[in-house]
């Protein structure tokens, strides 16, 4: 959850450090007294779009400092982990800086980031959903990514399945087009890699042959200084009176008494093997320094072959073993280009048969998301009338994505369909708020009390199937009153159960089901506005409650009212 908001220098605010609590948080206050400038300082800190204009005037930057405690098996570690961000002890700190110029500073525990990795891990902590800002719930493109949200498992392994046919089936696809090209286009091609082919068979490469004429290279280069080496070696073992006749001659000695007692016998046993180690070198080092010789042709030779493996790295791969691995790919090329008749007839045998598993997994797919498509209508008709619209009608609209006419394509149902990596299927919520009238999309829903209603029950059915930490309203209970009002607060409290929720709002039907209550206030100091954050205690609750009932005279009645708004909420948050 978010824990601590700092602010300095943003809009009309000058520095302002917030705590956050678990479960539900409201922020009211009169009109203009900066609640949604917060609100736009928490959508800016994960990644939200920055401007200049957000910098208080006269400062040369505003700075936003969050900071998130978290359950250590949150999804956000292993983001973090893929960005090269240091995360532990369940904590993460967000910051960013925007300058005056509008360019921003953007931080992940310390680490600069840029604006993109900054959305990728904050879309992970936070949901911010405002009046107007209805973001996927209200964009056809995007449903059908909450639909499989709302499937979870049974969906995910449908399309597991199917996205391993498909990689296959595209992949055949590309091999069909490719030998499907123009005649000149493939003889171009068929030139360009006979001409490879030719060039890398010609200069009969072994394996590791760059490798170990290094090594020849480097022997042939230090010829002097290993032939001095070598005999100094061998003079200092062999020649006489030199090291060997005197561990022979130590060898010898200890020999004579060895059977004395087990230490002696060791010890003689012990250079007794020098010896014999000592003699084999010596073997060895007069071999060498007999196969030892300087040849300057042979070491030109070794210059000019590594220039040319050289030039055909450069060109083919960066070992020998990559140049070997492409010179067989392109003789596979050049085979199917020169049978190209028979090689694409086995490739388009070969696409429509993995063409009708495609098509049987993508219809498996479309059948499962419409099993589940039914039960989401179910449970968003019963939170619509928990928010008394009993005679909404909600559904799913499929549509199958049918493909253009030179598109190559499996067929199904008779016809042929377009593929894309999640199926078949174009999914479209669609709604009818009142009897007799027809469903329609979302976006088209008219009342802004009824959009509020709508959009409320989604969030409540689909929070549960997000990993964000927190859920931000901002002013979504706009247009309504009454019983409606009271509903919206009960819903709103319980999506915050178990999780944190911020809402700004003007109900206070709301403001009585908060868990802490933050009244934002703007006041002027030095000739210069600035907004303050106040947490309420009980009495001021009924204050504030009273002033949002009654405007801004608060009678004794309007206070009684609000006590009882107060106790109403407590009944309901103990009943459950």
């Amino acid at each position: 959850m978010l824990t601590e908001l700092s602010i300095k220098n943003f809009a009309i605010i000058e520095e302002l450090t917030i705590s956050f609590e678990k479960g539900l948080t409201v922020l009211t206050g009169e009109t203009g007294a900066g609640k949604s400038i917060i609100i736009d300082a928490i959508s800016l800190l994960v990644g939200g779009r920055g401007s200049s204009e957000f910098v208080r005037y006269g400062e040369k930057r505003a700075e936003l400092e969050g900071l998130f405690l978290l359950d250590e098996g949150h999804p956000v570690f292993d983001m973090c982990r893929e960005l090269g961000i240091e995360a532990s002890d369940g904590m993460i700190v967000m910051r960013r800086d925007i300058n005056a110029n509008g360019k921003s500073i953007c931080r992940v525990n310390g680490k600069l980031v840029t604006i993109a990795a900054l959305r990728e891990v904050g879309r992970l902590l936070l949901d911010i959903h405002g009046q107007h800002d209805n973001q996927l719930l209200m964009e056809d493109d995007h449903h059908l990514e909450l639909l499989d949200r709302y499937a979870g498992d049974e969906i995910e392994k449908a399309l597991k399945a199917y996205q391993e046919v498909y990689a296959r089936y595209m992949n055949v696809m590309k091999k069909v087009k490719q030998l499907s090209e123009s005649e000149q286009e493939m003889a171009h091609r068929l030139d360009l890699i006979q001409f490879q082919l030719d060039e890398i068979e010609s200069a009969n490469l072994e394996p590791k042959e760059d490798e170990l004429l290094e090594e020849e290279r480097r022997q042939i280069s230090n010829f002097e200084k290993i032939y001095e080496a070598l005999q100094n070696a061998y003079n200092a073992l062999r020649n006489e009176q030199a090291g060997l006749d005197w561990v022979g001659m130590a060898s010898s000695e200890l020999e004579n008494v060895s059977g004395i007692n087990d230490g002696l016998k060791k010890i003689s046993e012990s250079v007794a093997n020098a010896y014999y180690t000592l003699e084999d070198s010596t073997f060895q080092i007069r071999n060498m320094l007999d196969e030892l010789e300087y040849d300057p042709a042979r070491l030109d030779f070794i210059e000019s072959r590594l220039n040319e493996i050289k030039q055909l790295k450069r060109k083919y791969g960066a070992t020998v073993e990559d140049i070997q691995a492409y010179s067989a790919k392109v003789e596979e090329e050049i085979d199917r280009i020169q049978n190209r008749d028979s090689h694409l007839q086995a490739l388009k045998e070969e696409l429509e048969s993995v063409g009708q598993d495609v098509a049987i997994e993508a219809m498996n797919v479309s059948e499962i998301r419409k099993a589940w498509a039914k039960k989401l209508a179910k449970d968003i008709h019963r939170e619509l009338k928990e928010l008394y619209m009993e005679k909404s009608t909600f559904d799913t609209e499929f549509e199958i994505k049918t493909a253009d006419a030179r598109e190559v394509a499996p067929v199904v149902n008779g016809t042929p369909v377009h593929l894309t990596k999640q199926g078949v299927d174009t999914v479209r919520f669609l709604i009818s708020t009142n009897t007799g009238e027809p469903l329609k999309s979302l976006s088209k829903v008219a009342s802004g009390g009824e959009l509020s209603r709508i959009m409320l029950a989604m969030k409540s059915i689909f929070s549960a199937q997000q990993d964000v930490t927190s859920i931000i309203f901002d002013e979504v209970d706009t247009g309504v009153s009454g019983r409606v009002a009271q509903a919206i607060a009960e819903k709103i409290h319980r999506v915050s159960i178990g999780s944190q929720v911020l809402c700004i709002t003007h109900l206070p039907q709301v403001a009585a089901m908060a868990d802490t209550h933050l009244l934002i206030m703007k006041q002027s100091k030095d000739g210069r506005t600035t907004t303050s954050v106040t947490p309420l205690s009980k009495q001021e609750k009924i204050s504030e409650i009273g002033r949002m009932i009654a405007g801004v005279e608060v009678t004794d009645l309007t206070k009684r009212h609000a006590k009882e708004l107060l106790q109403q909420a407590e009944l309901v948050k103990t009943t459950g």
